[in-house]
């Protein structure tokens, strides 16, 4: 189970650098981007640990849908990105098929 953990902390700091990468402005805040940047290496670390108890497939799969879901509701509920019932449909999508990748592992 420890591996689980790890790799949806690893989601998480996915996550966090995307949203800080967005508010770098293309690397000219510094701040942000030293943020963009350990929020990545934390990430990629944690993934590898995540590793020595969940396939490859399966690891990779979810830690980007955590990355991918979680980044879609926040521009939607907080950076005022598109609510249309297709997008959330597709997020929904990503999530049943991950729920499948994680029950067939």
């Amino acid at each position: 189970m420890n591996s689980w953990i790890y790799l949806i902390i690893a989601g998480i700091a996915e996550i966090g650098w995307a949203l800080s990468l967005k508010f770098s402005e293309g690397f000219t805040k510094p701040l942000m981007a030293i943020t963009t940047l350990i929020l990545m290496i934390i990430s990629v670390i944690l993934m590898s640990i995540s590793l020595r108890g969940i396939p490859i497939g399966t690891a990779y799969a979810c830690w980007t849908a955590i990355g991918v879901v979680g980044v879609a509701i926040i521009g939607i509920v907080f950076l005022g990105e598109s609510k249309s019932f297709i997008r959330i449909a597709c997020i929904f999508l990503v999530i049943i098929g991950i729920c499948g990748l994680k029950l067939s592992s």
